[in-house]
């Protein structure tokens, strides 16, 4: 079977979460999707074959779209959806569990590994994809576990399941592009520079995405080495970070988690 260069499109829904449509020639798998109407309207227009859903949490703005594109499946193709999902949290029509250390191909030469990433929600997952066409980079895509310069609140899980998870994510290759879920980078790089003033590539990286946002472009996918120098989540082990969450907290922090624990509840009083 012959390889065809993917494409990846970014669809933009409600007031700022993505949708991800993942391409190769004439058919398309979509993660997390929020709002069938967009995704539909792009099916149409490419007249893509919908082969499948990937999701990585339970919230509606994550599944809301699951039943019609489900419904639309079986009247315009003729055929039901593959729908995988966590196997901790209820999936709307989910057809396939996913667990850590699950691995299965989307297309020829593109294949995904899941990640358990728990911490936004008890049973959250990401999606790591590799892929063999054209030595592409690979892809991350984590729903609301790890954004551009932030991370996801913590809903359901603990600080320690949080660091964990994005522990887990911070080994992958330097390159992986993130491709998380919502439009939040300049709110959360407004935070990283109250957490870390001095932070020269911080600085640089505010600079370039508000140009971003003033003209219309997402932000968003950034890549794992450059969340690695500016997203103070991923950063609690510097003691620059100590320190700053030290003085919000009060008190002395020894372990990292405590650390990343005090930079959260920072994040979340943060205006």
């Amino acid at each position: 079977m012959k390889d065809f260069p993917l494409q990846f499109i970014q669809i933009p829904a409600f007031t700022d979460n993505y949708i991800w449509m993942i391409v190769s020639k004439d058919s398309a798998w979509v993660v997390d999707p929020g709002d069938s109407a967009v995704v539909i309207d792009i099916l149409k227009d490419k007249k893509l074959r919908l082969e499948g859903l990937l999701i990585t949490h339970h919230h509606k703005d994550h599944v809301g779209g699951i039943a019609d594109l489900s419904e639309w499946a079986l009247t315009n193709q003729d055929s039901s959806l593959r729908i995988i999902g966590p196997i901790n949290e209820e999936i709307p029509l989910r057809t396939e569990v996913a667990l850590e250390g699950d691995q299965f191909t989307l297309f020829a030469g593109v294949n995904v590994s899941v990640f358990e990433v728990p911490g936004h929600t008890k049973g959250h997952i990401a999606y790591f994809l590799s892929q063999t066409i054209n030595n592409d980079v690979p892809r991350v895509f984590c729903g609301d576990t790890l954004f551009a310069g932030g991370c996801g609140r913590l809903f359901e899980g603990s600080p320690a399941q949080m660091s964990n998870s994005l522990h887990k994510l911070m080994l992958l290759p330097g390159e992986t592009l993130i491709c998380c879920a919502h439009e939040y980078t300049l709110s959360n790089l407004k935070f990283a520079k109250a957490v870390d003033p001095h932070n020269a590539d911080l600085i640089n990286w505010i600079t370039k995405a508000q140009g971003l946002r003033d003209a219309g472009i997402p932000t968003v996918p950034t890549n794992l080495a450059l969340e690695m120098k500016v997203n103070p989540f991923l950063r609690c082990s510097e003691e620059a970070l100590r320190e700053a969450a030290e003085s919000f907290s009060g008190g002395a922090l020894v372990e990292e988690v405590d650390v990343f624990a005090a930079i959260r509840a920072w994040k979340d009083v943060f205006k």
